[in-house]
């Protein structure tokens, strides 16, 4: 097979890359370059799945590059990201230069915010009135010896580092800042006031990235700026012929979240106070009654859908956009001098207002197709939030026209195909299309592991199944006599922070082994610390399903406490499986399983993330046993060898520590 009509081959170009990458040619990332190439040429889509290990970065980069095409490689975490900037790409550019003969331009893009912003740096942030703020750079270099607070140190840290940074981008700055400090000298593409506008146009690092990217032929961004090019019509991508999706098991969840509109009573005073001294009196009056209505109604707002908006909110509501409106044209239409920083005070009203303006908007006309629903937060109090009930239209439309486009992940085949993750993508069944359903095939290229040899997947069956309240203390018994017999080792994925700060707080006073809880520390901090003790256990929630990667000896046992099921009264899981039980299907096995599975899946590939690693992954819920759902969820993780034998499990752990700790002490 060529990778172009009377080019190299691809196969001497992907022997060419892996060498430089000083990686392992292997079977899984031969087959998926192979079938990357024939979706390009065949301008058609393909979902890979291609386990831990296989070499997928190689796999989708060397066909896409050789075809001479411009792609666009979309991604969810900073890590992958800068793995193909930093790793990947330049070196694989570097192997296929001879054999090409040519070299390959390629860049990163981000959203505007992620870039450090030289007019907020300089000129400070337009500041609220009632905020009392004042030139926070100014305040941190006033203290003697410098600044006390971490705001403080942030922003001097920032403003070094902007004399120093050739990208102005957040994701370089090591170690980060707060989001709070990060505020003060970034702006959103609303904020922004253009490049022909700006003083510090010419050196604006944004504009730089944007410039870069046109002239590349890969360009590297993240699933956010994907889902704005897709939702806002107006392109933020430059043109191109094919688009790689990884890490796309995460893209519908990204996606729904830049959909997602948001109100609160403290974000709407800030518009309003915003926009106060930029429109007459009576269109602030009218604004400001509006938005006093609209903050006495979230006081009594409780928890839960809103299937149908109440009378009173909808009155507060329509109240709130004409008076949004009206002052979005009073603004357009006012100059004021005395303002010395004129323009990015309106940009920064504008922006607060018209946001304002278009969720009000959204709910009020009560679409069909979204989801809204009141939530209260501890800290930070109630808000009212808009969701799309499903995403999957928007992508069949938006993602797989005119262009060929390839979607990969460690885990795209739930309960063994690909049409769960499909449907959620807008895809009809594999090998049903149309003239408005894309074709596209499913491909798993396996995995380099030997999962039925490297691993075993325990459930233990024989505890009491979890309720939604109360401690489960068969559970922790079984817990702690597991991490006993792994010497810790042990990662402990809990399906909420409640399980995992109530089961480190019990194991503590169980244990002799250091109980490492998110929260805690920073997440890398954790991460780096579990790594490197052996004795050592990490618990937490969410990200830590997702976001470790610790080969070896030191991660030799993943427990899960219970199978993570959504919330059932989570508004927009619950809502989506409605709609699926009202068009005929199974709601809960569409939305509910199907989430749970994503996670198990990504849950257990924490376990083997190396040739050589040993382990047990435990389930500590006798639901995947039992109940009729569990083989889909089982048929979704890793091919471990299968086992509810607790003894077996016990005697299992105890000799791969101990050959853990011969092998340490040899």
């Amino acid at each position: 097979m060529t990778a172009t009509s009377g080019g190299p081959g691809l196969h001497d170009l992907l022997h060419a890359a892996v060498l430089a990458v000083k990686g392992t040619e292997r079977p899984g990332q031969v087959a998926m370059a192979e079938a990357v190439a024939e979706a390009i040429e065949g301008n058609t889509h393909l979902l890979v799945q291609a386990g831990t290990g296989t070499g997928k970065s190689l796999g989708y980069l060397v066909p896409a590059i050789a075809r001479g095409d411009r792609v666009i490689v979309a991604t969810a975490t900073l890590a992958l990201q800068r793995q193909l900037i930093e790793r990947d790409l330049p070196r694989t550019v570097e192997a296929l230069h001879p054999v090409l003969r040519r070299r390959p331009e390629f860049a990163t893009l981000k959203g505007r915010s992620n870039y450090l912003c030289l007019h907020r740096l300089h000129e400070g942030v337009p500041q609220d009135d009632e905020d009392g703020l004042f030139d926070q750079f100014e305040a941190a270099q006033s203290f003697p010896g410098g600044p006390t607070s971490k705001l403080g140190k942030d922003l001097l840290r920032l403003r070094e580092w902007a004399d120093e940074t050739e990208s102005g981008d957040r994701d370089a700055l090591t170690p980060g800042v707060s989001d709070r400090a990060w505020a003060q000298v970034s702006v959103s593409s609303r904020e922004c006031l253009g490049a022909s506008k700006c003083a510090y146009g010419a050196e604006c690092f944004a504009e730089a990235a944007r410039e870069r990217a046109k002239l590349a032929e890969v360009i590297v961004t993240n699933h956010a700026l994907l889902a704005i090019d897709a939702i806002e019509g107006a392109p933020v991508l430059p043109q191109h012929d094919v688009l790689i999706i990884d890490e796309a098991h995460e893209l519908v969840s990204r996606v729904t979240g830049v959909a997602t509109g948001e109100l609160t009573p403290g974000g709407v005073q800030r518009a309003v106070r915003r926009c106060a001294k930029l429109i007459d009196e009576k269109v602030a009056d009218q604004l400001l009654a509006a938005a006093e209505t609209f903050e006495r109604l979230m006081e009594l707002a409780l928890p839960g859908r809103l299937e149908k908006i109440p009378d009173d909110l909808g009155y507060a509501l329509a109240a709130l956009r004409d008076a949004s409106r009206a002052a979005i044209t009073a603004i357009g239409g006012t100059r004021d001098s005395s303002l010395s920083d004129e323009d990015a005070v309106r940009k920064q009203a504008l922006a607060s207002i018209e946001s304002v303006q278009q969720v009000s908007e959204r709910i009020v006309q009560g679409s069909e197709f979204d989801v809204v629903w009141y939530e209260r937060h501890d800290r930070y109090g109630a808000s009212l939030r808009v969701a799309p009930l499903s995403v999957s239209g928007l992508l069949r439309e938006k993602l797989f026209e005119d262009r060929s486009v390839v979607l990969t992940s460690a885990t795209l085949k739930l309960g063994g195909d690909f049409n769960g993750v499909g449907a959620s993508l807008g895809l009809a069944p594999e090998g049903e299309h149309g003239e408005e359903l894309p074709e596209w095939k499913g491909l798993d290229v396996g995995s380099p592991f030997d999962y039925r040899k490297q691993g075993i997947l325990y459930v233990a069956q024989h505890l009491s199944a979890p309720g939604r309240e109360g401690s489960r203390g068969d559970m922790l018994d079984e817990l702690a006599e597991l991490i006993e017999a792994a010497g810790g080792r042990t990662l402990g994925l809990f399906s909420s922070m409640r399980g995992a700060q109530a089961a480190a707080e019990e194991l503590r006073g169980r244990l002799d082994l250091p109980i490492l809880l998110q929260g805690e520390e920073t997440l890398g901090e954790l991460i780096r610390a579990f790594a490197a003790d052996a004795e050592t256990c990490l618990f937490g929630t969410l990200s830590l399903w997702q976001g470790v990667d610790v080969p070896g000896v030191n991660c030799q046992l993943v427990v899960m406490d219970r199978i993570p099921f959504p919330r059932p009264d989570d508004p927009l899981i619950s809502a989506r499986q409605k709609a699926v039980e009202e068009a005929g299907g199974n709601g809960f096995m569409a939305v509910a399983a199907s989430h749970a599975a994503l996670l198990m899946a990504q849950g257990a590939g924490r376990l083997v993330r190396a040739t050589d690693d040993r382990g047990v992954v435990a389930v500590l819920d006798p639901r995947l046993a039992k109940a009729r759902y569990g083989s889909f969820l089982r048929a979704s993780m890793p091919d471990f060898w299968y086992t509810t034998d607790r003894n077996q499990v016990r005697r299992s752990l105890a000799a791969i520590d101990a050959a853990a700790r011969a092998a340490a002490a040899s």
